[in-house]
Parts: C-alpha cells; sequence; structure tokens
C-alpha cells in the first residue's frame, strides 16, 4: 500500500519551562502543509527499510520507519513487511518530516492489517517515537503543548491562504537551537494571538528559537524579512529551523533563493 507523509509548520513557538526529565515544555499551533514523502509497505518475506530521494543519515535499521513497524508488531502479531520511502521533505528543516513518516506507518499498519486501533491508541505508540510524531495521527490543526505531544482543538481557518516555504541546506541541530533558549512564560497567550487578523500575529507571535538562530545564521533573518517584503501577511522560522515560510493572501510572487528548496503550496 502507498501512503503519503506531510509535512507540518508551527505557528508561534514559546519555550515555558524545562522539565525534570531533561526535556522542555513549549506551546505552539501545528498545521499540517501539503509537501509529501511517500511511502510503500508492502508484506515480504523479512522485515527491511530501503529509502530513495533525499539522502537520510544514519543506518536504515535505525530508521524511524522501522522502529514505528517493530512498536506495533511488539503488540499485534505482524507478517514481516518491506518499507520503502522516497524522502522528499527536507531533513532537519523544523517541518516533521522524520516524524511524519513514522506516524504514517502506524497509520498504514493499522488499514494495512485492520488492527482496528483507534487514534488514541496509535497517538501512544508515536508518542514513544519523538515528542510532535503523535500528531501526524489525526493531522489537523492544534493547540500543543506539553513536549509538543498533548493537543487540544484549535479554531483556525488558514482556506485559499498561500504558503511559500524555502529551506536555504542550513542544518540547525536541536541542541543547537535549545542551547540559546531561556524557557519563560509567554507575554501573549497564542490562543488568542490565532484568533486576531493574520496580519497582526506579525506583532504579537513569536517563535523562541529564532533570535538566537538568527545570530547565528544571519541568512535566516534576511530570508524572512525577503518574505514581508514580498508581500507575506506573516513570515516565521518552523520550528527549531531552518525551514522559514511566508503566508500570502494570494498567489505568491515568484521567488528566487540561491541554494534553496523552495516549496509554495495551499493551505
Amino acid at each position: 500500500m502507498n501512503f503519503f507523509p506531510n509535512a507540518k509548520i508551527n505557528l508561534g513557538l514559546n519555550i515555558t519551562e524545562k522539565r525534570t526529565d531533561g526535556f522542555h515544555n513549549l506551546e505552539s499551533v501545528f498545521v499540517p502543509v501539503l509537501w509529501n514523502d511517500e511511502l510503500e509497505i508492502i508484506e515480504s518475506d523479512q522485515t527491511s527499510f530501503v529509502s530513495s530521494g533525499i539522502e537520510i543519515p544514519g543506518e536504515p535499521n535505525e530508521n524511524l520507519c522501522l522502529k514505528a513497524f517493530y512498536l506495533v508488531q511488539s503488540e499485534f502479531k505482524l507478517p514481516p513487511v518491506r518499507i520503502h520511502l522516497k524522502k522528499n521533505i527536507p531533513i532537519g528543516a523544523g517541518l516533521g518530516g522524520g516524524s511524519s513518516d513514522a506516524a504514517f506507518v502506524i497509520k498504514g499498519i493499522n488499514e494495512m492489517f485492520e488492527l482496528n486501533m483507534n487514534v488514541e491508541q496509535m497517538q501512544n505508540f508515536a508518542r514513544k517515537l519523538g515528542s510532535d510524531c503523535a500528531f501526524f495521527i489525526k493531522n489537523e490543526p492544534v493547540f500543543a503543548f506539553g513536549k509538543g505531544d498533548e493537543f487540544a482543538p484549535i479554531n483556525i481557518d488558514l482556506s485559499n491562504k498561500y504558503l511559500v516555504l524555502v529551506y536555504p541546506n542550513v542544518h540547525v541541530s536541536t541542541a543547537q537551537a535549545y542551547s540559546g533558549v531561556k524557557p519563560k512564560k509567554p507575554e501573549y497567550s497564542l490562543k488568542d494571538i490565532i484568533n486576531m487578523p493574520i496580519k497582526d500575529w506579525r506583532s504579537f507571535m513569536k517563535n523562541d528559537f529564532e533570535q538566537s538562530i538568527f545570530k547565528a545564521f544571519p541568512k535566516l533573518y534576511r530570508l524572512k524579512q525577503d518574505l514581508y517584503s514580498l508581500g507575506a501577511l506573516y513570515a516565521s522560522m518552523s520550528g527549531s529551523g531552518s525551514t522559514i515560510f511566508g503566508i500570502f493572501e494570494g498567489i505568491p510572487p515568484r521567488i528566487k533563493v540561491k541554494d534553496a528548496q523552495i516549496h509554495i503550496c495551499k493551505l
């Protein structure tokens, strides 16, 4: 069977406190994005993982897709499968591509083998794989809190808006991103900001990673300003970077950025 794991963006990102388990509590709004990987899962004589497209670092047997399969197999009797992932979503770009791939394996296995898991069961598997992995089970806009794996419904309408994503081939490690952030309670509630007109988000919505990351990579700051100069209603870095996105009212003007991947889609 074939599946198409999608990316996500963060609207706002507040790092609110350091947890006793070493993780951080955060607040954000997660929104699914139509930038997709391609995932094929078929029964086989032995379980394996192969990939094509963008090169995935690390050993294949350590990939989250395999870990997701084995996690489900630990509780259900499943035959071996061959997983082929064509990687299109940039890696380490703040778009959640790896988490999405793993979540779609869980959903795919549930569908293929008629396991009849409900959303909560699948989310509980996904939470064991990564902080934002559980989001991709329901795959709809949510207010995210805790480690980024707890969700509350949110009313947001971005229909007919266009999204421009610019990945400038700059790698920002998660450790580097968190090292530059001091957790604090946000000045404004993200739940309130999200109900404002989009043009007002620029004045109130923040991504706490931007301040230190932009100092280390001025190119990212310039990209954000470029999107505003082209007419973006709102622009930001997604997650811990390095993708910069802009939300536009209509079809955006042609954008050229040297040595960058640019993806345009409708929200």
